[in-house]
C-alpha cells in the first residue's frame, strides 16, 4: 500500500496541546505524509463534545478529499478517535495508531474522578476514562477499523507502583492499553508522557500506516 501523500491527523492527549506531537509530526512529514494537527480543549468538555469537534475538523480538512486519511493519537486522543469512528456510517479507509490509550480505562482516572479538586483541573472527560464497566471508554464497541496500539512499560511516576497493578507507563497499565478489536499490539520501554517523541515509536507508526502491522524485525529509527 502506497501512503505517499496520505493525510495523517494527529490527536494529542488530556491536558496536552498539538505541540506535544510536534516531533512525531516532523518525522511523519519526512516520510511523505501530509500532517494535520487537531488541537482541542481537553480539560473543558466531555468526550462526546470533543468528538464533535474532531468530526468538524475532519470535514474541514478532508471532507471532499479523495486521499486516504489516517489517525495517530496519544492517550485520550485515541478514545476520541475511537468514538468518532464508531459514529461513522461508512467504513474508515485509513489506519489508526494509538499511543498509550486507556483502552480499558485507567486506575489514575479513577483516583482523579474521586477528587473534586483534580476534576476541576482536568475537566469532565477524566470521569469517562475510568476502569468501571459502566465508564464511557469501557462501553465503546470493539474497533472495526485497522488499528495498531503501542504502549510503554516504563514509569517515572512514584504513585503508579501502588495505584496501577502490573507493568505500566506511569498512567496506563499495559493490559489496560489493549483496545478490543486491534490488529496489532506492541510494548516498548517508554513512559506515557514522552512515548510520542521516540524515534523507534515513529518508525513503528510509519510501518503500521504503510503495511498494517508493526515492524518486529527492525528497531531502525525514523
Amino acid at each position: 500500500m502506497s501512503t505517499s501523500g496520505d493525510r495523517v491527523i494527529l490527536v494529542h492527549g488530556l491536558g496536552r496541546t498539538a505541540r506535544s506531537m510536534a516531533i512525531l509530526a516532523t518525522r511523519l512529514s519526512r516520510h511523505g505524509f501530509r500532517v494535520v494537527d487537531f488541537e482541542y480543549p481537553s480539560r473543558s468538555e466531555s468526550i462526546e463534545a470533543l468528538t464533535d469537534r474532531l468530526a468538524a475538523a475532519v470535514e474541514r480538512c478532508c471532507g471532499t478529499a479523495r486521499e486516504t486519511v489516517h489517525f495517530v493519537t496519544h492517550s485520550m486522543g485515541g478514545v476520541i478517535v475511537w468514538n468518532y469512528l464508531v459514529r461513522r456510517s461508512l467504513p474508515h479507509r485509513g489506519r489508526v495508531v494509538m499511543l498509550s490509550p486507556p483502552g480499558n480505562g485507567s486506575e489514575l482516572a479513577d483516583v482523579f474522578a474521586d477528587s473534586a479538586l483534580l476534576r476541576s483541573i482536568l475537566g469532565p472527560a477524566v470521569r469517562e476514562l475510568g476502569t468501571a464497566p459502566g465508564s464511557f471508554v469501557r462501553q465503546l464497541p470493539p474497533a472495526e477499523f485497522r488499528l495498531g496500539v503501542i504502549t510503554g512499560d516504563r514509569s517515572l511516576n512514584p504513585l503508579s507502583a501502588w495505584l496501577i497493578p502490573g507493568p505500566n507507563d506511569g498512567k496506563v497499565a499495559v493490559d489496560r492499553a489493549r483496545v478490543p478489536g486491534a490488529d496489532d499490539f506492541l510494548v516498548v520501554s517508554a513512559t506515557h508522557t514522552f512515548i510520542m517523541n521516540r524515534a523507534d515509536v515513529a518508525h513503528q507508526v510509519v510501518a503500521f500506516l504503510r503495511d498494517g502491522s508493526f515492524d518486529i524485525t527492525s528497531g531502525e529509527p525514523c
